[in-house]
């Protein structure tokens, strides 16, 4: 697979998008996520270490009159989920955990890896789940993360109903070192 870099932006383009933030994505919809992961970079395991802060971003499929309603919780500090934590392990490998209701609480381990993305012919950060601490419900996901910024990852995160049937798109994440 094809390693993608972010092309070079117009100072117009730049300026007519939200400033790339947890904040500043929580703002955008499906497809201005999806155009700004199919132009994000690959990051390098080494790169993506410590407690990174996350925010949800958007759900798919979405009632459009629910979708006010999920991004506004998503974006409050009432919400679940608050980030991921990776170490980095060397040879291409790693492996991170979840944090939930509080920063201290570590649930859902995973291990990661450069693979090919489900999104597209370019290649991505794999988040497997897919491990024997791990309930059946939670092996079931796919997520993949890309680097939108130094220190800024956007992620889409896959959902395969039935083993060995395809993952389909259910939600896009952001991941954020600041």
């Amino acid at each position: 697979m094809q390693t993608s870099h972010a092309p070079v932006e117009s100072p117009a383009r730049q300026e007519s998008r939200p400033r790339l933030t947890l904040r500043g994505l929580l703002a955008l919809d499906a497809p201005s996520l999806e155009e700004l992961y199919t132009e994000a970079s690959v990051p390098r395991l080494d790169a993506i270490h410590g407690d990174l802060r996350g925010r949800m971003l958007a759900v798919l499929p979405l009632r459009p009159s629910w979708d006010a309603a999920v991004r506004v919780w998503a974006g409050s500090d009432s919400f679940p989920w608050r980030g991921k934590s990776f170490t980095p392990l060397g040879h291409g490998r790693g492996r991170g955990i979840n944090q939930a209701v509080r920063d201290s609480v570590r649930v859902f381990p995973f291990q990661t890896f450069v693979g090919p993305s489900r999104a597209g012919d370019f290649d991505c950060v794999q988040l497997d789940y897919d491990l024997p601490e791990n309930p059946f419900f939670i092996r079931a996901i796919k997520d993949e993360i890309r680097e939108l910024s130094p220190g800024l990852f956007l992620g889409q995160a896959y959902l395969a109903a039935r083993p060995r049937s395809d993952a389909r798109l259910v939600l896009y994440f952001a991941l954020s070192a600041t």
